[in-house]
Formats: C-alpha cells, sequence, structure tokens
C-alpha cells in the first residue's frame, strides 16, 4: 500500500475515488461543496432525495459525477458537526478506507484530512488518519490455509492538505502515522498468533530480527543466566513449564550520549492458565493475548526506530507460560526475588506481576530517566474501565501527566487511578515481607502498589492494559494498544511531535 500527501483541488484529482464527508442532517464539507458546485449541485440533489443523511459511518459512492476527473466520489457520514471530535474522525477515516477495500477502487483521494477537529491541527490529522487507515486494512490470515481475497485491494491512498505549503507537516505526520502503524500492526500479529507459535523464544527470535533490522543492541538472558541473577520471582512463574523463560534486553541509543534512556517493561506471558490457581475454562484461549504488554514494547521499538528518533530507549521483556505441573509453584510458597525482598504467592494467577518485579530491579542498572510499564494485569481494571481506557498508576505526577497527554493525543487513552500508601496495607503477609495478591478490593491499585516497592528511585509509572489489549465476541483480536500512546510519548520526548 502507497500513501501519500496532496494539495490538489478535489475536482482536479485524477484517481478511482475522491473521498468527502457529510455532517448530518445533510450538509456536505468543504471538498464536498467544491465537487457539488463544478457537478451543478449533482450531490446536493443525491442527499435531498435522501440518498445519504449523514449518519456517522455511512458511505455513498456515487459514479460518473459530472465535472470532475475521478471516476467516483465517495461521500462519508460524519455524524453531526457539532459533535465532530476525536473518535467521530476516526470512525470515518477507517469507514471510508474499509468501503474503498470492498468496492476494488485502485486508488483514492482522501479529503476529510480537511475537516475541523477541535482544537486538533493538521499533522495530528495526517498522522491518525494514517493509522485509521491502516488498522482499517489490518487482516490475520497466517494460520488460514486459505487466505480471504479481496477482488481488487486498495493499492494508493492520498491525503489531502488544504495548501502547499502544508505538504512539509503533511509528509512528516505521514511518516509518524506510517511508524505508529507499523508498530501496532506488529503488536497485533504478535498477540493474534496461537501460543503454540509464539512462544517466549519466538519474541525472542522478533526482537533478533529487529535489532537486526535496525542496529540495536541485544541480549536474551537464558534460565540459567536469572537463576545466577537471583530472579526468583520471575522463575517462579516459569517452574511449571517446559517452553524456557527468556529475558530479552533491547536497546535503542540514538540520543544525547550523556542522556539516560526511557525503559520499557512489557509482560510477556505467552500462555496464562493460571499454574495451580488454574482459571475457568470459559475464554481460556483469550489467554494468548497475556503478552499483549511485550507485544506492544516491541510495536513501540520498531517504530521508535522507523522514525529514528533522537532519544535512548531501552526495552525488557521478562516471557515465560505460565502452567501447571508438578514443579509449578503453590500458593503459599515463599520466592526471593532480584531485589532481595520476599513474596507469599498467595494467588499463582497474579503471576504478572512477579514476573515485572523482577525487570523493575533490573531496570535500575541502566540508571533510567524513567521506567513505564505495560501488562494486561488484572481482571479488575476491565470492571473498572472496560475497554476505553487503560489504567496509570504512578510515583511521579510529572510522567503520568505526560502519558495521559500521549494517550490523548494519540486517541489511546489512559486514565489515572490512586496510588495511595493506604492500598499497601493489603499485601501485608505474615509469613514474608509481602504477598502477591491484596483481596478483592482495589484490584489494579494493589497490584500497582506490589509493583511500587520494586520501582527503586526512579519515577516510574505503570499501565494495566487489561481492557484495551484485545477485543473478545465476533472482532476477537488484538487492539495493538497501547502501541500508538507509548510512540506518542516519545514522539513528545523528541521533540518532533
Amino acid at each position: 500500500m502507497e500513501f501519500s500527501i496532496s494539495s490538489g483541488s478535489p475536482e482536479k484529482q485524477r484517481s478511482a475515488c475522491v473521498v468527502v464527508g457529510v455532517f448530518e442532517p445533510r450538509k456536505l464539507s468543504v471538498a464536498g461543496e467544491i465537487i457539488d458546485h463544478v457537478s451543478g449541485r449533482y450531490l446536493s440533489e443525491l442527499i435531498r432525495r435522501g440518498d445519504m443523511e449523514g449518519k456517522l459511518g455511512s458511505t455513498l459512492l456515487v459514479p460518473r459525477v459530472p465535472g470532475i476527473l475521478a471516476d467516483r466520489v465517495l461521500l462519508v457520514g460524519l455524524g453531526k458537526e457539532r459533535d465532530f471530535r476525536e473518535n467521530e474522525y476516526q470512525k470515518a477515516v477507517a469507514g471510508a478506507v474499509r468501503t474503498l477495500n470492498e468496492t476494488g477502487a485502485f486508488d483514492a483521494s482522501i479529503f476529510l484530512t480537511d475537516l475541523p477537529v477541535k482544537k486538533r491541527e493538521l499533522r495530528w490529522r495526517i498522522r491518525i488518519a494514517v493509522m485509521a487507515a491502516r488498522a482499517a486494512l489490518y487482516r490475520f490470515d497466517l494460520m488460514k490455509s486459505k487466505h480471504d481475497d479481496v477482488r481488487r485491494p486498495l493499492r494508493k491512498l492520498t491525503f489531502s492538505v488544504s495548501r502547499r505549503g502544508e505538504l512539509a507537516d503533511g509528509e512528516l505526520a505521514l511518516k509518524q502515522g506510517l511508524a505508529i502503524a507499523e508498530g501496532t500492526n506488529l503488536a497485533k500479529t504478535l498477540g493474534n498468533l496461537p501460543a503454540n507459535v509464539c512462544t517466549p523464544g519466538y519474541l525472542a527470535q522478533q526482537a533478533a530480527e529487529l535489532a537486526t533490522s535496525h542496529q540495536l543492541k541485544l541480549e536474551v538472558l537464558e534460565r540459567a543466566d536469572m537463576e545466577k541473577l537471583g530472579m526468583g520471582a520471575f522463575l517462579s512463574v516459569a517452574r511449571g513449564a517446559q517452553e524456557p523463560p527468556k529475558f530479552i534486553v533491547l536497546e535503542y541509543r540514538r540520543g544525547a550520549q550523556s542522556g539516560k534512556p526511557v525503559v520499557l517493561i512489557g509482560k510477556g506471558i505467552t500462555f496464562d492458565t493460571g499454574g495451580i490457581s488454574l482459571k475457568p475454562a470459559a475464554d481460556m484461549d483469550e489467554m494468548k493475548f497475556d503478552m499483549s504488554g511485550a507485544a506492544s514494547v516491541l510495536g513501540t521499538v520498531k517504530a521508535v526506530a522507523e522514525l529514528e528518533l533522537p532519544i535512548d530507549l531501552v526495552a525488557l521483556i521478562p516471557t515465560t507460560e505460565n502452567m501447571p505441573g508438578s514443579m509449578a509453584t503453590r500458593p503459599g510458597d515463599v520466592v526471593t526475588t532480584l531485589s532481595g525482598q520476599t513474596v507469599e504467592i498467595l494467588n499463582t494467577d497474579a503471576e504478572g506481576r512477579l514476573i515485572l518485579c523482577d525487570a523493575l530491579t533490573y531496570a535500575e542498572r541502566f540508571d533510567p530517566d524513567c521506567v513505564v510499564d505495560i501488562a494486561t494485569l488484572t481482571g479488575a481494571c476491565v470492571i473498572a474501565l472496560g475497554d476505553v481506557a487503560c489504567g496509570l498508576m504512578a510515583n511521579d505526577e510529572g510522567l503520568a501527566k505526560e502519558l495521559i497527554a500521549a494517550g490523548s493525543m494519540a486517541h489511546d487513552r489512559a486514565w489515572q487511578l490512586p496510588l495511595w500508601d493506604d492500598y499497601h496495607e493489603q499485601l501485608k503477609s505474615n509469613f514474608a515481607d509481602m504477598a502477591n495478591v491484596g483481596g478483592r478490593g482495589a484490584g489494579p491499585i494493589t497490584a500497582a502498589c506490589f509493583l511500587s516497592k520494586f520501582a527503586g528511585k526512579h519515577r516510574w509509572a505503570h499501565l494495566d492494559i487489561a481492557g484495551v489489549a484485545w477485543r473478545g465476541g465476533k472482532e476477537k483480536g488484538s487492539t495493538g494498544r497501547p502501541v500508538p500512546l507509548l510512540t506518542h510519548f516519545l514522539l513528545d520526548r523528541a521533540g518532533v511531535l
């Protein structure tokens, strides 16, 4: 798929299709009005007859519109103009691209990027449009013997800017949007792969491919290395699995020589049975998505490397399966973490925090500017926030605000929950320094409180992505979140957003 930027007028586009918007009720966008004028009110007459009301997401393909060079015009419903914001904009672009792909158009010029989205400038509109377009075109059929063929797949999309002077901004935003989309698609594909394919070793392979293609430094610690270091919490999760655990360390160094890196830590449980605290059978297949934190970190590294951002970034991925078995950790076992603190494991299904806590301690050796861990950590976060926003907890308000702002900019939102000392009471243990669970109440918060004990002196934030990392039901599959949030966070830090 080829993407480009153009400043031409809609009636002069020599393409298979020109895409313009219609607000509800029956009001053409600026580009639509231009075409309507040169066509002798051809579009207005269609709208007057009720062929297109402007309902958000609706589309109408109009062939042979007089007075223009394009073969067809695609009208896209935008909903009510006063309600047209980020979410509506994304849906409109995605709906247009899906329709174009289904109709067999070879190429198209999209004039939705000149729509007024409140408080969002051109670069945002282009960047988000590219991300939405790539998301609409994403298909996962790697495991099917026969692929779903589109009769004539869409080959080229051109996004419009109003003036020639905006072309440079448009090109920059296009490049950023494509890189974020590539990273998001990598995360989606890793998440969608079955657990018998996407093993800890497979994730290490993917990291190696990234390292080779983008000249990154890679180290993969094996079980013996982790035993020597004393990663007792991580290894306790891996005890029941035959698949060897891996601890992936990937370094991207393009910042100032004296700069401190941002460290991203991604939970990489490639399949989570719950261990001895076995999960119910219903929907257990979705536990292949429990490595979505790891997938999002690899996707973010890919996006950053594609853009050659002038920053230092370290990715840490502790990855294993969590399986039952005669060697598996039992409820009541006590383990010693890399930090030296001891943990009573009351529930082996609270395993994500056990692999993350050793990774957090390991991160200290890089003397980071900040650390962000990303994990499908608690079902309670799904109950609290659903599938709209991920949960955010942090020991530093400045870092929390950066991440929230990045999520807002990427339309990949996070919502901050408290991290007060009062919640630490729930983690007390009679037999160790702490327990790994704190009871039913405030599950996302007590999980973050547990992790905070291993964050050391550095600025740290935790993203609980359990509600946003994948969709269930008919549209089951990975979302690739929060790659957009994380990449916008790093774009801002690099000063190129």
